[in-house]
């Protein structure tokens, strides 16, 4: 049975939990409790609960668990995308391989963080991700990271290595440009080219390339980078 925690004031980020243990749930209940920035507003002990819950209650992040198996994860992560938008999944993992890891990114998670990890560790994930950040913790990234440098990666000019920048902090269009100096359909025809060369379909799986595609580049990449709310989220 989904339960329903009430919503506070001052806009903060709201979260619906999918998780089969009680006793975790009534974790991070306690765990929530005390952030004002992050409001848990309902919570399902199943995937098929859960999305029935979504529409109710739109949440900014969905938190799941993957007890049911990771191929039902991944459909509802689609599922869950359809039906409620607006709402990012977190795939909340004990562990995951590498190839696996690609896959639920792919599938549209927005983040991905392990259940042993600190109670600081996924208060920064949503944090991340509820701004609208994407957000994977150290030890995956690595993985996955070594997952795509495997692949031959493409060389980008320096105006497209800052248009990838700029996507991976979420930046939309008229944004970039805004920082750039350039038009908003200056910046359209440098992602048609990027897009081209990396072979991505969309900005989201742009994110997902573009820490590894500056790497490839010779560009510096910090491991992390300033998020939301005075938070740090680490980037593919």
């Amino acid at each position: 049975m989904n339960r329903d925690y009430g919503m506070s004031v001052d806009s903060p980020i709201t979260i619906f939990a999918c998780e089969s243990e009680p006793v975790v749930l009534e974790g991070l209940e306690r765990v929530l409790a005390p952030c004002e920035d992050l409001q848990l507003v309902g919570s399902a002990g199943s995937l098929v609960e859960a999305l029935q819950a979504l529409p109710k209650f739109t949440p900014n992040v969905i938190l799941m668990d993957h007890s049911a198996g990771l191929r039902s994860a991944f459909q509802f992560i689609s599922d869950a995308r359809s039906v409620s938008p607006q709402t990012q999944p977190v795939l909340w993992v004990i562990e995951l391989t590498e190839i696996e890891c690609f896959r639920a990114l792919q599938m549209g998670a927005r983040g991905i963080v392990k259940k042993t990890m600190p109670v600081a560790t996924l208060l920064e994930c949503l944090r991340a991700v509820g701004g609208g950040s994407i957000w994977v913790e150290n030890s995956i990234s690595s993985q996955v990271t070594g997952f795509l440098n495997r692949k031959q990666a493409p060389r980008l000019t320096p105006r497209e290595r800052e248009i990838v920048r700029t996507v991976c902090q979420g930046m939309k269009n008229k944004q970039i440009g805004e920082a750039l100096q350039i038009t908003a359909g200056t910046v359209k025809v440098h992602l048609m080219h990027i897009f081209e060369k990396t072979g991505a379909k969309d900005r989201f799986e742009l994110a997902i390339y573009g820490r590894r595609l500056l790497g490839f580049d010779g560009d510096r990449e910090p491991s992390e980078r300033s998020g939301p709310r005075g938070t740090k989220s680490n980037f593919l």
